[in-house]
Parts: C-alpha cells; structure tokens; sequence
C-alpha cells in the first residue's frame, strides 16, 4: 500500500490545481457583492492566476530539472497553499488579485513537475496504473470543480474556497516529503530569464489592454506599443540563446502553429463566456452557487466522458479530423447557447454547455500528442510544454476579449450609467432599488450574453478551419502511452500537459 503514496501526494496537488479556477468563476458574484468589485477586477481575479501560470511553467520546468523536481513540488505546494491563505483573507481587490497572483507561481512549480515525478515514482504495469488514476482524479476535478465552489460559497462563503486548499496541502506537503525521493536532469538546460522576463510582460501589457478597452485612448495605446515591444525583445532573446524557453523555429512547421492556435481557441471559445454566464445565473436570476455551478456542469462532465473514453482509441484516430471536428461542436455549442432572451431560464444554456463539453473532449484529448509529433522528438517536451502555455493564454485572453464584448452588449442596451453595476455584480441590488428596470436589465444580460457567444462561435470556427487547413497529415498519437492514452478533460484554463514519462524522463 506505501507504494501508492507517491501518487496520492501528487494527485492532492493536482486536483487543488483543478478544481481552483472552476471553483473562482462560480464564486464571482459572491466575491464581488463582499469586495465591491468594478467589471475589470472580476475579471482579473480570473486571468492573473492564468496568466503567470502560462508565463512561468516553461521556466518552472526548467528549473526544477536543474536543482530537483521534488523540491520545487514542495516549494510550489507551500507556496500555493499560503497564496490560499492570503486569497481568502483578503480585506480589498487589490490584495485578492495580488494573492492569486502568487497562487499562479506555485501552481506552474506544481504543473511543470507533477509527471516527471509520476514518471520517477513508478516504472512498468505501475506507472500505467498511477498514469491512469492521475487521469481521473483530473477528469474528477474538472466535475466537481462547480459543485465543490457551490457549496463552500453557498454555505460558508466564497472565503472558503481558498481555506479549503490549506489542509489538503498540508497533507500533500508532509506526503511528498515523506515519500517521494528527488530527481533531477544533469543535462537540464539552463533558465531562460530573459525570455520569461520578455515574454511575461508582453503577456500581461496585451491582457491588461483587452480588460482595459477604450482603443483609442492613450493609455491603452501604451499598453499595447508596450506589448509589441516586449514580443519583439522575447524574439531577439530567444533566437540569441543557443537553448531558449521556447525555440521558435518550430513555428515554422505550419502544423504546430496551427495546433497552438487551436490550444488558445478551444480554451476561450469553451470556457471564457462561463465567468460571464456565472454573473447571469446568480446576480440577475437569483440562482445559489451550487445551482449556478449545476448548469454549467454538464460541460466538465461531457468533456471528462468523451476525452476518458477516447483514449483507448486515440493512436488509430486522426488527430486532423478529432481534434478539427472537436473545435467545430465547440462553436456549434457556443451557438446554442446564444438563445438568452429577456425572460429566458437558466435550463435554455445546458444543452449548448453540453455540446461544448463534447467538442474540447475531442480536442483535448490529441492536442498536445498531436503536437509533440509534429516536431523533433528531442523537442517534445517543450513541445507539450508549449501547447499548455498556449492554452493558459487562451484562457487569459478569452477572458479579456470576451469581457469587452459582454461589457459592450450590456452598455448598449442599459447605458453607461447602469452598466459598470450590473457587470460588477449587483444585478439584484439595482432591481431591489429600482424594480421598474426589470426588464432593460434582463434585456441588456440577454445582448450582452448573446454577443458574448457569437464571439465564440467565431473563435471556433477560426479554430476548426486552422487545423483542416494546416494539419495536413495525421499525426499519431504514440500508442499505448499511459500519459497520451487516457488524458481527461481538464477544467477551464488548466489543462494537462500530454506528455509520456518516457519524454519526461529526457528532459
């Protein structure tokens, strides 16, 4: 039975991972009415942990084949768990956002080491095994994400879905102490600070910009000159550096663009527009968290059984055509979904959050296996490496990009007077106040919600016609991989880096 301990410690930090950024988006409201929060901080609380989890897991990686995977395990999980403690503590916005900030640091320590340490840990009919419940502790994650959330905000506060965190991670840090033994590669690459350092400030410039708006003001302007800027400066860095965080001649195989692309699309056209939907459900039709987290999970739970039960078959299935056709239901669940009207129930999004759920199981499925083949196979680890970081900014960007249209649906239809408080949440208290607004209120969620998801359905599609015109040849899957074979769906923004142990171990 001791030889199982390695894979409960580890799977404890992988479904904190998880379940935290499903758990944020139907506590949004909650947090908002306790913190007063404007629009663009919502959304904020959201994309920072994305966003610095995409920026530092290549480098997380790195590091931690340099000085030891365990260590840096144990120092994201202490570090995780005291960002928790920091996040439900928090007495404004600005210290929350802070918070989650740093909750992204230890998550990309935890994300970039959890399966070189399964690999370590476990060899033969073991690791097929460990692999495989690692699998579904992150497909049970991703279910229970919406209901967890629901019910600690519903009953003792959106606090507790930060303090819940900290004994598991107490547990999991005595675990992996006890019972895991260090690793390391001592032909490790070296850290690429200037490329984190450039790329992350191109990320964060174009993110702040998207949640900012206003596209002609000077200020926004900035941001965005800021962001080329940086981006230029993250090329020149990594094509000087003879081992860079990312090698960006693999850029030019138009099929590994394409698959990056459609990393990005799947994450914001599949699970950006729930933060927004969470706002509809619990501040303007008065549903509870745990029953806002119950419409939306028809989506985790659909991608969980389509990617799980996929494995199996994967390696004689093309990628082109599952990981294409996936991208296509995404955008016909996104379609479905655009059917809010004024006096619309919260049932009419189910059967479209069902349809998306079935596309990114598709998708996620192949996605980064289908990568990692398209490139050299010393390569595949920064490969997957990257098709993950791709996924986290299209979480980040989904959230900026489709918060702008939603802001704009409502503007349009309530003012710029009446706007800011309904996307900040207070729905409920502007009826309570003024009940003859009842419906330009629901009209304007209905705009802003429909726009919302049209958008959507375009980043799709914009996905689906990527991979048809770019992946030209099937790349298959390696068969029988315990880590390609059985990859589950993940909650939004946090997916798993489809990588084998054996490429783990190469690194």
């Amino acid at each position: 039975m001791r030889k199982w301990l390695p894979l409960v410690a580890i799977c404890a930090g992988t479904f904190m991972l998880l379940v935290d950024v499903t758990i944020v988006t139907v506590a949004l409201p909650d947090m908002a009415k306790s913190l007063h929060t404007s629009f663009s901080e919502l959304q904020w609380v959201i994309d920072i942990y994305a966003l610095v989890l995409a920026a530092l897991v290549l480098t997380a990686g790195a590091v931690a084949d340099r000085i030891g995977r365990r260590a840096v395990y144990l120092f994201g999980l202490v570090l995780f768990a005291a960002s928790s403690a920091a996040s439900g503590a928090a007495v404004n916005v600005p210290m929350l956002i802070a918070a989650r900030s740093v909750q992204g640091v230890g998550a990309a320590m935890m994300f970039a080491t959890t399966m070189a340490l399964l690999s370590n840990s476990y060899s033969g009919r073991d690791r097929g095994v460990a692999f495989g419940t690692w699998g579904a502790v992150n497909g049970a994650a991703a279910a229970a994400g919406p209901i967890l959330g629901g019910l600690l905000a519903t009953h003792f506060g959106w606090r507790w879905i930060f303090y819940v965190n900290l004994p598991v991670s107490v547990i999991a840090v005595a675990m992996t102490a006890w019972v895991i033994t260090e690793s390391s590669d001592p032909a490790a690459r070296r850290v690429d600070l200037p490329g984190m350092v450039t790329f992350t400030a191109a990320a964060g410039c174009l993110t702040y910009a998207l949640i900012r708006g206003g596209w002609t003001s000077a200020a926004t302007l900035r941001l965005l000159a800021g962001a080329v800027v940086a981006l230029a400066l993250f090329v020149v860095a990594e094509l000087k550096r003879p081992d860079p965080m990312l090698d960006l001649s693999l850029l030019r195989n138009r099929a590994f663009s394409a698959l990056l692309v459609a990393g990005a699309l799947m994450s914001a056209a599949a699970w950006a527009a729930m933060a927004y939907e969470s706002l509809w459900l619990q501040s303007l039709l008065g549903k509870s968290a745990i029953g806002a987290g119950l419409v939306l999970l028809p989506a985790a739970l659909m991608a969980f059984a389509v990617s799980a039960g996929l494995g199996r078959h994967m390696h004689r299935l093309s990628p082109r055509a599952l990981i294409g056709t996936g991208m296509a239901i995404i955008a016909a669940g996104a379609l479905a979904q655009a059917v809010v009207r004024s006096g619309s129930a919260d049932w009419v999004i189910m059967p479209g959050t069902a349809l998306v759920g079935v596309g990114a199981g598709l998708v996620m499925a192949p996605l980064s296996s289908a990568a990692m083949a398209q490139v050299p196979h010393q390569k595949a680890g920064m490969a997957a490496g990257a098709v993950a970081t791709f996924r986290q900014l299209g979480y980040a960007f989904g959230i900026a990009v489709l918060g702008e249209v939603f802001s704009g649906g409502l503007t349009r239809v309530a003012g710029s007077g009446l706007a800011p408080a309904l996307s900040g949440g207070e729905a409920s208290a502007v009826l309570a106040r003024r009940p003859g607004l009842s419906l330009p209120v629901h009209e304007a969620f209905a705009a802003g919600l429909d726009q919302t998801l049209l958008v959507a359905t375009g980043l799709g599609i914009i996905g689906a016609l990527a991979v048809f015109a770019f992946v030209r040849t099937p790349a298959a899957a390696p068969p029988a991989s315990p880590a390609t074979s059985a990859q589950p769906a993940t909650e939004p923004g946090l997916h798993i880096l489809s990588v084998s142990p054996q490429n783990m171990q190469r690194r």
